[in-house]
C-alpha cells in the first residue's frame, strides 16, 4: 500500500512536471495549442492574458463534480493531480524565453517535442491511474467503457479544442496544435500500452 501511494505520488509529480515544461518552454512561445481543459485555458491566455493554472483548474470544476456524484474513484484520482499540474505549469511560466529563445527551435519541432512532454506526462500519470481532472479524465472513462486505447479517445476530445482554437486564430496556430495533439496522444497511447497477458495451452488440453 505504501509503495503504491509513492509510485503515485512520483507519476502525479514527474507527469505535472513533464505537462509544465511542454506548454511553457514549447507551445506558448508559438501560441499552440493543445487539446482538452489546458487548451480552453491556453486560448483564454492567448486572448486576454488569463492565468493558464488558475483557468485550468476553473475549467475543470464541471468535470470534477461530475466526477464527485457519479464516479467518485475519479474525482480522488484527478484533485490531487489537478492541483498539482497547474502549481507547476504557472511555477514554470516565464522561463521559456529565456531558455529556449537563444536556440531559435523551428514551430515545428518545437510543436513536436511539446506534444512529446505532455503525452509522456499525461501517459505517465494515467497509467498509475491519475487524471488531471480535464478531458483526460473523460477520456480514460470512455476509454474503459467502449475498450478502446485512451490515447485515441484524448485525440478525439481534443481535436474539437483545436477546432475551436483553429478558428479563433491562425492557420498556423492550427496545423502546428494538430501536430502537438497527435503526438502527443500517440505518446499518452504508448505510455498506457500494457501487453495483455500470454495464454498458455498445456500438453493435455491440445
Amino acid at each position: 500500500m505504501k509503495v503504491q501511494l509513492f509510485n503515485k505520488i512520483v507519476a502525479t509529480i514527474a507527469g505535472s512536471m513533464l505537462l509544465a515544461i511542454g506548454i511553457n518552454l514549447f507551445l506558448i512561445p508559438y501560441n499552440v495549442l493543445d487539446g482538452g481543459v489546458i487548451g480552453i485555458a491556453l486560448i483564454l491566455n492567448y486572448m486576454w492574458k488569463a492565468n493558464i493554472g488558475i483557468t485550468f483548474i476553473l475549467c475543470s470544476l464541471p468535470i470534477l463534480v461530475l466526477a464527485w456524484f457519479k464516479y467518485r474513484h475519479f474525482f480522488f484520482s484527478s484533485f490531487p493531480g489537478m492541483i498539482i499540474s497547474s502549481f507547476f505549469i504557472d511555477l514554470f511560466s516565464g522561463i521559456s524565453h529565456n531558455l529556449l529563445a537563444p536556440l531559435h527551435i523551428h514551430p515545428i519541432t518545437s510543436s513536436f517535442i511539446g506534444g512529446i512532454f505532455m503525452g509522456v506526462g499525461f501517459g505517465i500519470m494515467l497509467r498509475n491511474n491519475i487524471s488531471t481532472g480535464g478531458t483526460d479524465l473523460l477520456a480514460k472513462y470512455i476509454a474503459d467503457k467502449l475498450s478502446v486505447n485512451v490515447g485515441f479517445t484524448i485525440f478525439i476530445l481534443d481535436g474539437l479544442i483545436i477546432t475551436l482554437g483553429g478558428l479563433l486564430f491562425s492557420p498556423r496556430t492550427f496545423f502546428l496544435s494538430i501536430l502537438t495533439i497527435t503526438i502527443g496522444g500517440l505518446s499518452t497511447g504508448v505510455c498506457c500500452y500494457r501487453r495483455a497477458p500470454r495464454e498458455v495451452t498445456l500438453p493435455w488440453k491440445t
